[in-house]
């Protein structure tokens, strides 16, 4: 697979070397051109030799409440005019409830709580980074469980017990259609965010007629706040390897693959070594447990890009191609061009998050009504969440579906520092932002009736739970300035296919920039609306729909503080907060402030 064969020649060298591009080329018969395309995409891979050392700072939302920028620039003063090291801005490496993070020499490394030896704050972020450029060998991070068991999603209770479901399907006649049929009776939902049932792609795979179908887990993670999988992946590696194992023989595929990004390198490792202890077991390979059914699992290492996580983008990338969402069939005007039709190499394929996957097993063992009967307030079933932002205690927790936002935040440690809440992300940017009267609504997937009106409380908000990125803000926060830092994620992630997409993300960010920085007339708010209106109904994926969600939401909710820019009322935002480092290597004065790192460490 070319992913794989550029993966493994970037880990060799650090970058692919012109000659080995060339070399890679004639081996598998494809022009050179086609794969610097390729490997001129994707963020990872680079095609000259790389720095000394690099330092990437995220300064995506729960980094940026952290101080984020603060350490970027303390990162670019040590440097200097040091041409062989580099500082840059990342994206979101998933570490959102440890912020603020880092990524050094492509390894993460984050404000780990369980780990005495972490960083802290962001001022042990910037030592760390400090001795990695003075030569020292800073080693690897190695990240304490930020979920605590049991799991209600586990229906084993010892290792010994692991792929028993699976085990027990495989001695009985018929059962293809009683799994489908259990997953339905249990309303599963995709619960990377869409919501949508999960037994409809199940039942078309499996009616279809080839020779070849694929199984395919969406373990790329990459949305703003969204942690949950980067745990689940961890903690229980052993569902996903049994649940894909059962949607393979359940539909008829003989391989699945595991989309994992590449900044999880021990989750991939782990789940690398549940595929090896499962095939030992004879839960997976060529004969499953004597069944003479066979299915294979492989991980692959995502390249980078957020966009992959929207699924045919996804697609591209196993294929080897540049990971740009592919044309929907209402566009082409072809056949159905989903992935249950038209999925990996044109062949049926299943796609579902992690999370989906892993409460397969504990559905078809506990039964549908077991499952339905775990949710509350009206809703059904378990949802894994993640908290980050302005709560005491971080992290990602299991809990029943219909949970409130403030049952959450409690969960969580309520606000940070006894501070009143202000502000609410559901799930990362994407839905924009709740009010504090608005966060006693159960987590749910919306609803309507057959009028189309909402059926459920979150409907009536226009909201989602989606994939439970949860974001909290305490009282005091600009929301300016995080509808920037948010519209400015998906300007960044943006894979440029599509012109309303590439070009407007970036006028959506040139008037929120103008708003901050005092420049912005009135007439730019309607500007934006119309923008919005274009990028919904032209983008060709997700990401262009939701790029204006952030402003938006602010704009109808916190309207005042948009006009306050507008009348120069705020002072106008030309440059970053001013920030003052001690001798000890500790942010103090005004950014320490609005970075929440007042007071002691």
């Amino acid at each position: 697979m070319i992913i794989a064969e550029l993966n493994a020649i970037q880990k060799r060298y650090g970058y692919i070397p012109e000659k080995e591009l060339y070399e890679l080329a004639e081996r598998i018969n494809k022009p050179v051109h086609e794969l610097h395309g390729v490997a001129s995409f994707y963020p990872l891979y680079r095609l000259s030799p790389p720095p000394r050392v690099s330092v990437a700072v995220c300064g995506d939302a729960p980094c940026h409440l952290k101080g984020a920028p603060a350490l970027l620039k303390k990162m670019r003063e040590l440097t200097g005019a040091d041409k062989t090291v580099e500082v840059k801005h990342c994206s979101c490496l998933g570490q959102c409830d440890r912020a603020p993070a880092i990524l050094l020499n492509d390894h993460p490394h984050s404000c780990d709580p369980g780990d005495s030896h972490a960083p802290r704050d962001a001022a042990d972020m910037a030592e760390l980074a400090r001795r990695a450029i003075a030569g020292e060998d800073v080693g690897h991070q190695h990240f304490t469980s930020a979920a605590k068991g049991p799991f209600r999603t586990d229906p084993y209770t010892t290792p010994d017990e692991h792929y028993s479901v699976l085990k027990d399907l495989l001695g009985s006649a018929g059962f293809e259609q009683a799994v489908v049929d259990k997953i339905k009776a249990a309303n599963l939902r995709g619960m990377g965010g869409a919501g949508t049932v999960a037994f409809r792609k199940w039942q078309t795979v499996k009616d279809q007629n080839s020779e070849q179908k694929y199984i395919v887990c969406n373990a790329d993670e990459s949305e703003v706040g969204t942690i949950k999988d980067r745990e689940l992946l961890k903690n229980l590696p052993h569902l996903l390897v049994e649940a894909m194992t059962i949607a393979g023989v359940t539909v008829g595929a003989g391989q699945g693959y595991v989309y994992i990004r590449h900044e999880y390198h021990e989750q991939a490792e782990i789940i690398q070594r549940e595929i090896d202890r499962a095939r030992s077991m004879g839960a997976m390979g060529d004969d499953i447990f004597g069944s003479g059914r066979s299915f294979n699992l492989e991980v692959f290492v995502s390249p980078g890009g957020y966009v992959q996580g929207e699924e045919t983008a996804l697609l591209e990338a196993i294929e080897g191609k540049r990971g740009q969402p592919r044309n929907k069939s209402w566009d082409v005007g072809l056949m159905p061009g989903v992935p249950a039709f038209m999925g990996l190499w044109g062949k049926p394929t299943i796609i579902n998050n992690v999370e989906t996957y892993m409460h397969v097993p504990v559905i078809l063992a506990k039964g549908p009504e077991w499952f339905l009967s775990q949710g509350k307030n009206g809703a059904q079933g378990l949802k894994w969440i993640g908290i980050g932002g302005d709560v005491a205690r971080p992290g990602v927790f299991e809990v029943s579906m219909g949970t409130t936002y403030r049952e959450a935040i409690e969960i969580a440690g309520g606000v940070a520092n006894g501070a009143k809440l202000k502000a609410v992300c559901p799930s990362g940017p994407s839905l924009g932002f709740l009010l504090p009267t608005e966060v006693d609504v159960p987590m749910d997937f919306p609803a309507f009736d057959r009028e189309g009106k909402p059926a459920n409380e979150i409907a009536k908000l226009g909201t989602s739970v989606g994939s439970a990125a949860i974001i909290v803000l305490a009282e005091g926060r600009d929301m300016v300035d995080l509808a920037l830092n948010m519209t400015k994620f998906y300007r960044n992630e943006s894979c440029g296919k599509c012109v309303p997409c590439r070009v407007g993300s970036q006028k959506m960010v040139d008037i929120i920039t103008g708003i901050t920085e005092g420049s912005a007339r009135d007439t730019d708010l309607n500007e934006i609306a119309r923008l919005t209106d274009t990028m919904n109904m032209t983008s060709i994926c997700g990401l262009g729909q939701v790029v204006a969600n952030p402003i938006s939401s602010v704009l109808k909710k916190w309207r005042p503080e948009v006009e306050a820019y507008l009348r120069r009322a705020v002072q106008p935002r030309v440059s970053e907060t001013p920030v003052q480092w001690n001798e000890g290597g500790q942010m103090t004065g005004s950014a320490a402030a609005a970075a929440g790192m007042g007071g002691n460490r």
